[in-house]
């Protein structure tokens, strides 16, 4: 008898989406975690989980009940919630339009249209470009930094999952997993390698073309801002598909092309979430080319430059925070692959490879844990 009904590789959040759904059904779980703590891109994000905006589908579905996840998870390992809501804001009239389209569809229930005047009387910090607004009461965030560690000592000292830090995972076995300090065994394996899914599913890699999304992220200290929910601005409207699907969209995307060209060829679009301490977690940029090795150091630190100015410059126009300072600064990673929202591999009846590549992890893991371990265990 194996020593384990289940190994998970990864304490990013989706492996460990994977263990607490496992240990839900009373199964015995061991987790392998080639770091100290997890570091890379789970804890690099906005831990942010997002509703309002994800196209319909799986992918919302998905969302909503991850939502429901963590609110459980959340209340019972004594993690706080740092904000609820999102209000998305429009400086365009061709972004309102898009709002109000939405607003009025099946996904749009329970969010609520605001004017300017009410923006500028609640918001103080609001840039006085914004024509109007949409606040979703549906979202949640999480500091991501604190909370996958939190998570993964919860699942350790009260959920009875066996961590396994510092090991590396090498390849499956026909027994279990195979690390750097032997085998774990288990009668079944869930790989969650991240961007280093050609690893563990070369084929299905080159296949998809899997390779990595780098994402430009800032700290800002900003004294005496208060921001009254998660902020996202007209850019957002292009990334989310349930925004960018809507009719409207393509007059948005038109101006925003001719407008900020930039911007487009970076991939900014602009979220601001707030810190306990008050600090803002300001993002992104998406770079998908692949340098060289040879180019790749220089090339890349010029692109961080120039991100960081763009999605300061756009910060700009969202917010105004007079004495805002740049406290720190970091290079989130995230798989992308033609075939989205999932990256996933089945060596054998009993093993899974999976990787997330819509960037989509914190908003969808829990619900993608429960699919996986139903195809498993049954």
């Amino acid at each position: 008898m194996a020593a384990f009904d289940l190994v998970v590789a990864g304490a990013g959040i989706l492996g460990l989406a994977h263990a607490l759904a496992a240990t839900r059904r009373g199964l015995r779980v061991a987790i392998v975690e080639r770091d100290a703590r997890a570091q890379r891109s789970s804890v690099q994000n906005f831990g942010f989980i997002t509703i309002t905006g994800q196209a319909e589908g799986v992918t919302r579905t998905r969302a909503l009940r991850s939502r429901e996840v963590w609110r459980e998870v959340t209340a019972d390992a004594g993690i706080p919630i740092e904000q609820q809501g999102a209000l998305i804001v429009a400086r365009r009239p061709e972004a309102l339009a898009v709002l109000e389209e939405f607003a009025g569809t099946e996904s749009g229930a329970g969010c609520e249209l605001l004017p300017a005047a009410w923006i500028r009387e609640r918001f103080a910090a609001a840039s006085p470009q914004i024509v109007g607004a949409l606040f979703s009461p549906h979202e949640l965030r999480v500091e991501a930094r604190d909370a996958l560690p939190a998570i993964l000592q919860w699942l350790e000292q009260r959920q009875g999952v066996t961590v396994y830090r510092g090991r590396e995972a090498l390849g499956l076995e026909a027994g279990g997993l195979a690390t750097n300090a032997g085998v774990v065994a288990a009668d079944a394996v869930v790989v969650c390698p991240g961007s280093n899914i050609a690893a563990f599913a070369p084929e299905l890699a080159l296949e998809h073309d899997a390779h990595d999304c780098r994402l430009q992220m800032l700290r800002v200290k900003a004294p005496s801002v208060r921001l009254p929910a998660v902020v996202m601005g007209d850019s957002s409207l292009l990334r989310y598909a349930g925004f960018a699907t809507t009719k409207a969209a393509a007059a948005l995307q038109a101006r925003f092309e001719s407008e900020q060209p930039r911007h487009v060829a970076a991939g900014v679009h602009v979220i601001v979430a707030q810190s306990s301490d008050g600090t803002l977690v300001v993002g992104d940029s998406h770079r998908y080319r692949r340098w060289s090795p040879a180019e790749s150091a220089e090339r890349e630190k010029e692109e961080r430059r120039e991100d960081e100015a763009l999605i300061l410059e756009e910060l700009a126009r969202l917010v105004n925070l007079p004495g805002a300072e740049v406290v720190d600064r970091w290079t989130g990673v995230y798989p992308v692959a033609t075939m989205k929202p999932l990256l996933k591999a089945a060596p054998s009846a009993r093993a899974r490879v999976i990787a997330i590549t819509n960037g989509l992890g914190m908003s969808t893991s829990f619900a993608i844990g429960e699919e996986t371990i139903t195809e498993l265990f049954g």
